[in-house]
């Protein structure tokens, strides 16, 4: 600080030296052309009473006497410097002085507007009461720090760190204090320096696991969670990794685990805690997403079931028309193609009805083709496949119409079947 100081005053003296030199030189110059003058203008009265005399005593006559002047008066110019001012002789000190004046009051007033002394002054601050941040902070004595106080212990903690070199507690501290400040970038920075020196630090890495997991990735999910098992390995009851690794249980949606950590913190604690009742409630909502997820994988597993039974009884019908009955097709047709039992009721399987078409066609019986529940194409294992051209749009047969039958068919050997409408109904 006081090498600071110097360096500003030497600055200082410098600018007022660059300043104030050329006026004191000007005047300097101009003091001795002065002088110089004035012995020019002495020589010169000295000549102007020595013609005088001359003139008196007639050594000369009043022509050459007049001519001498002339010629002394002409000298007199030529030989007098031009640099003078008799009026201005001080003149230049004085602007040395003002220019210096104003060049210091410019400083000041432009070091107070955009200097940093309030920084520095803040920074001494930090560092006279680092000591008192400190037993606030760690050993909870008096009112918690504040939002600016927390930045004065951050900067009174980098600079003991700079000046002391590593520190564990300091780095740690600093950590804190960070994730306090929300500087994450700060903060895994410090738990980084720790942990290169004590790989197996506790506190740090579940500090750390929580610098990661308000970060949010699934990365820094993943690495958090590899922190805390490592916690748990050396000390299996630690809660505070219990909790972390519940809260990641939960954001990855794994519920059995993060009902199973959060029912050893709700054990772990007294009715009377505050946390008590929230984790309570936590684990009252999991058990209700592990129902809604069990029923879900029910109504999943059975609409699964259904498109294997779909799928398992599933016949692919091509349907032709025999050439000779193309004039007979009905105008406005229905096609109808169904399967029956070879042995049972009269009551279709599968049907599916069709008013547009064209031959060949192909459709697709199976269960979702059912007509009544229960009575389904899987159900039975003799089969009879038909096609019919209704002409008014009734699958009861009525004369005149075109029909096509299969013969018995073994259901779960038919996969695939070319149906010919080859009859016409009496």
């Amino acid at each position: 600080m006081i090498l600071m100081w110097v360096s500003f005053a030497l600055l200082t003296l410098l600018a007022v030296a660059f300043v104030a030199l050329p006026f004191l030189s000007k005047e300097r110059i101009q003091s001795l052309t002065y002088n110089a003058n004035s012995e020019l203008i002495a020589i010169y009265h000295q000549r102007l009473g020595e013609l005088a005399n001359d003139l008196a005593n007639q050594r000369i006559d009043q022509a050459n006497h007049d001519e001498s002047v002339i010629e002394l008066k002409r000298r007199l110019l030529n030989e007098l410097s031009p640099e003078k001012s008799l009026m201005s002789k001080g003149n230049n000190r004085i602007f040395a002085l003002t220019g210096s004046a104003f060049l210091i009051a410019f400083t000041a007033i432009f070091y107070t507007a955009t200097g940093s002394q309030q920084q520095l002054q803040n920074w001494h601050s930090a560092m006279d009461n680092l000591p008192a941040y400190g037993e606030r902070a760690v050993m909870q004595k008096g009112e918690p720090l504040t939002q600016n106080e927390l930045q004065a212990f951050a900067l009174g903690l980098r600079t003991k760190l700079d000046q002391s070199g590593d520190d564990q507690v300091a780095w740690m501290l600093l950590g804190r204090v960070a994730m306090s400040l929300n500087e994450y970038d700060m903060a895994q920075q410090s738990f980084d320096k720790v942990l290169r020196l004590d790989p197996d630090n506790m506190p740090v890495l579940i500090s750390y696991s929580q610098v990661l997991l308000l970060e949010g990735s699934e990365a820094n999910m993943t690495r958090a969670a590899g922190m805390l098992s490592k916690v748990l390995k050396d000390d299996p009851t630690n809660l505070d990794a219990i909790s972390l690794l519940a809260l990641i249980a939960y954001e990855r949606h794994d519920w059995l685990q993060a009902k199973s950590a959060f029912e050893v913190l709700l054990n772990s604690m007294d009715e009377q805690d505050s946390r008590y009742g929230m984790i309570a409630q936590r684990i009252t909502e999991i058990e209700q997403n592990i129902s809604a997820e069990n029923t879900q994988q029910q109504v999943q597993q059975s609409s699964d079931e259904d498109n294997n039974a779909v799928q398992t009884s599933a016949i692919k019908i091509t349907v032709n028309l025999a050439p000779q009955f193309t004039d007979k097709l009905p105008t406005q047709g229905t096609l109808f193609v169904f399967a029956k039992a070879a042995n049972g009721p009269p009551m279709p399987l599968a049907v599916v009805k069709l008013t547009d078409y064209s031959f060949p066609i192909e459709v697709q019986l199976s269960d979702s083709n059912a007509m009544v529940a229960g009575l389904t194409l899987s159900s039975v294992n003799k089969i009879i496949l038909t096609a019919r051209i209704s002409k008014d749009a009734s699958v009861m047969p009525s004369t005149g119409e075109l029909e096509g039958r299969s013969d018995v068919l073994e259901r779960s050997q038919t996969k695939a079947y070319d149906l010919l409408i080859n009859e016409l109904i009496p």
